[in-house]
């Protein structure tokens, strides 16, 4: 291997391995979630509200066995750190009102509401063109979407941010460094879902804004810490980006159609749109603070 990389958003030294290398070895009744969680100890490695990143560790550990670096003891469960998405009941009764008609919406967060949390998946699944990946790996808030009598209008993902994007980066004025030190400041809009029965003129760039009013103190009370910068990419063969534009977010560049996992700089994808929204007014000084 390379003297160090960088995965997970940890910068990791030829040390680091052959230490994970030895905890494995020394001690092979352990599972990957103890592995885990001794390693998260031993680098001090948490959240702002003290919890251990566990998943982001094993998530980090599953990408070195890929790269040939270690092995891990195989896992308890096949796909156990997957979620399984369960089919939920609901309405398709078409909602063609005005806005005002029917507000109030509210935006619910759903982590800790397995009800709520089933259908926003279920939803995300089956409605959006990228469907939802099974696991939540890092930092994420979940909304589901209500109007004022309690039918399901959409949902937003906020995930984490991309590891590394030319225009965004100017933008903040980041260097690699400090790039790796406050990515965790920034999130992205991975998913954002109208329903597709669910026809109310301006409600997407509503939606937009609701959760941008909201967002930090969810983050803050589930993580510790609260968030500069929201981006979104936003596929240019498929949308225009125009509830974004109406909701203010800023236009600062375009993706260079290559995706994260082509290491052999041969894959297309598509070009995506790059947006971004300050939550702060001073969000430069803090997001290139040492």
């Amino acid at each position: 291997m390379n003297e160090e990389m960088v995965i997970q958003g940890r910068r990791l030294h030829r040390t680091d391995i052959d230490s994970i290398r030895w905890l494995i070895q020394e001690n092979p009744s352990w599972n990957r979630t103890r592995i885990s969680k001794e390693i998260c100890k031993l680098w001090d490695w948490k959240r702002p509200n003290g919890q251990l990143k566990d998943i982001a560790c094993r998530s980090m550990l599953r990408k070195l066995q890929d790269l040939g670096l270690l092995t891990l003891p195989k896992p308890l469960h096949a796909g156990h750190y997957q979620r399984k998405i369960r089919e939920v009941p609901h309405s398709t009764e078409p909602v063609r009102d005005s806005l005002s008609a029917i507000r109030p919406i509210r935006l619910v967060e759903t982590h800790s509401r397995p009800d709520r949390d089933n259908l926003f998946c279920h939803l995300l699944q089956s409605y959006h063109y990228l469907g939802l990946q099974a696991t939540f790996v890092g930092e994420n808030i979940r909304y589901l979407a209500y109007d004022a009598y309690n039918r399901p209008l959409g949902c937003l993902l906020f995930g984490s941010a991309a590891w590394k994007t030319g225009s965004r980066d100017a933008y903040i004025g980041w260097d690699v460094r400090t790039r790796e030190r406050n990515l965790p400041l920034l999130t992205n809009n991975t998913r954002f879902l109208i329903l597709p029965w669910v026809q109310v003129k301006c409600l997407a760039s509503h939606l937009l804004s609701l959760s941008l009013r909201q967002l930090n103190q969810d983050w803050e009370n589930r993580y510790g810490h609260t968030i500069s910068l929201v981006e979104t990419f936003v596929d240019t063969t498929r949308f225009r980006g125009t509830c974004y534009r109406a909701a203010n977010w800023i236009h600062v560049g375009q993706t260079t159609g290559r995706s994260r996992q082509d290491r052999n700089r041969n894959m297309k994808v598509p070009v995506k749109d790059i947006y971004l929204y300050p939550l702060r007014s001073d969000f430069r000084k803090k997001l290139c603070a040492a």
